[in-house]
């Protein structure tokens, strides 16, 4: 009986282990899709025209900030990933750079948030735990529960998901789209099965009527904001992390000894085999 048990027991686990791989697995896979290449048509690949060039990136380089000007160390002005042409790779990294700013954005608002112990006042899960009291923002993140945590990164995966899609109403910024511009939240047979009232971008229609002169240099603005954020951000976890690597914020924020670039406490992906 006691080794039947034992069996059971085991196989339980196996199966529990064998579901948490799984899970991990596709959880990351969507979050890496930021960094691998996007998933174009075979066409697309040699016939690819759109708007920028290295000359348009030095013309707005100018735009955004004349002292630096047009800064490229590494050449990716020139560089053709993935096989596709030079126009389509200036999409990709215009997208990600606008991407990873405004990620960065709500990252530094939300740092200053949680450093000062601002938070909702009603329970964060459904058992009734409230949110973290912890003032030290990369230790309030270890603190969350990992079930929120994979609700984080299944909203992080879809969103990821949904901003690679090419309609006939949204092209792909490697195939002629607009870099940065998130497809709209459609519903129906061909979207999302269920209402969605307000989309991502622009949920109330307040740029509407903007004139596109007006959009352009708002969205140089969010350039510049999200580099400036992206350089705090990291300025942050430096001065948490390295002491003395930024002077400006010395005694300023609290230590943190833990790890910033692990998004559990735990090895999830070594877990279920022992590591």
């Amino acid at each position: 009986v006691e080794s039947l048990a034992l069996k059971t027991q085991f196989q339980r686990n196996t199966i529990i282990n064998m579901k948490l791989s799984i899970a991990t697995i596709l959880s990351l896979a969507a979050g890496a899709s930021a960094f691998t290449a996007p998933s174009l048509p075979t066409a697309v690949r040699s016939t690819t025209q759109v708007s920028e060039t290295k000359a348009d990136l030095e013309a707005m380089a100018k735009q955004l900030n004349p002292i630096v000007g047009f800064y490229d160390p590494l050449n990716l002005a020139e560089a053709e990933f993935w096989g596709t042409s030079n126009e389509a790779t200036i999409g990709y990294l215009r997208h990600s750079e606008i991407k990873h700013g405004r990620i960065a954005m709500f990252a530094f608002v939300g740092y200053i948030v949680h450093a000062n112990g601002i938070k909702f006042p009603w329970a964060m899960q459904m058992d009734g735990a409230s949110f973290p009291s912890e003032t030290n923002p990369p230790a309030l993140w270890d603190a969350v529960s990992d079930d929120a945590k994979w609700q984080i990164f299944g909203l992080i995966g879809f969103l990821e998901f949904w901003s690679e899609l090419s309609t006939p109403t949204h092209k792909h910024y490697m195939a002629g789209g607009k870099p940065g511009d998130f497809p709209d939240f459609v519903s129906g047979p061909d979207g999302i099965p269920h209402p969605v009232p307000f989309n991502l971008y622009d949920p109330f229609k307040f740029s509407k009527n903007m004139s596109e002169e007006k959009k352009e240099s708002r969205l140089r603005a969010e350039l510049n904001n999200g580099r400036l954020a992206q350089l705090g951000l990291f300025g942050f976890l430096c001065a948490q992390t390295i002491p003395g690597s930024v002077p400006l914020l010395t005694g300023v924020l609290p230590a943190y000894d833990g790890e910033t670039m692990a998004p559990f406490t735990h090895n999830v992906i070594g877990m279920p085999f022992g590591l």
